[in-house]
């Protein structure tokens, strides 16, 4: 392990993506539904139209169009505006309602469970995710996440990238910010963290937008870690 990195106590993860599989296991529930409704519906695209959603829905409440508002909800809204663009009118308010939940039921990477309990030996291991805290902590028990604790952006009322969801985490670590490195498979989040001080591992997930689609994967010296996949950072972090 690299001596800069002996002080690193806690990590904390970005979830979507770099945890698990959203576009995988929204599409398999969006076929099912599909198959289910006798509906016609790219499941794949169906699913990158929801996550297309995710950051302009955050955008909204970060300017302040919208109040403080939990991504659950966020989601919900989005789920309406692309059914509606999808053309899709026949889901009653409860199948609705549960495919809206299915991001409570997102499956992890084939790595992700097995990584985290080697991590979970050495450090703190904790979410820092824009996903509410129910969200992740079904996620968690419907995936077997072995988490310490959850950090959400919903306990800050600040989405990441602010400042004030890396710097919250750290204070209910009781932690410094160069003691905490945060997790991500995603560059901007990786950023933003090392702008508040934390250290950073960037996980490669080749796969998170569909094979060959990823916007950038390559690694880059300016993250204190490049890592294949949590079994690869746990090597380089010695856990």
């Amino acid at each position: 392990m690299k001596p800069e990195l002996a002080q690193v106590k806690a990590l904390t993860f970005d979830v979507f993506g770099t945890v698990v599989d959203w576009r995988g296991s929204i599409a398999r529930e969006v076929r099912a539904l599909a198959k289910d409704k006798g509906l016609r519906v790219n499941a794949v695209k169906f699913a990158d139209a929801l996550r297309a959603g995710y950051r302009p829905a955050m955008n909204r409440v970060t300017s302040g169009e919208l109040p403080w508002t939990k991504i659950d909800d966020l989601h919900r809204i989005i789920l309406d505006e692309v059914l509606a663009r999808f053309k899709i009118t026949t889901l009653t308010e409860a199948e609705k309602n549960n495919l809206n939940l299915a991001w409570h039921r997102l499956k992890p990477w084939p790595d992700s469970v097995k990584g985290l309990k080697r991590l979970k030996k050495k450090f703190t291991i904790a979410t820092l995710s824009n996903g509410n805290v129910a969200l992740l902590n079904n996620m968690a028990k419907n995936a077997g996440l072995p988490w310490d604790l959850i950090l959400s952006a919903e306990i800050f009322h600040h989405y990441k990238p602010d400042p004030e969801a890396y710097l919250g985490a750290a204070d209910i670590l009781g932690l410094k910010p160069e003691e905490v490195m945060m997790v991500a498979a995603h560059k901007d989040d990786l950023r933003h963290a090392a702008k508040q001080g934390l250290k950073t591992a960037l996980v490669m997930r080749p796969l998170e937008y569909g094979k060959g689609k990823h916007p950038d994967l390559g690694p880059e010296p300016a993250f204190d870690i490049n890592a294949g996949d949590f079994n690869d950072l746990a090597d380089q972090l010695g856990a």
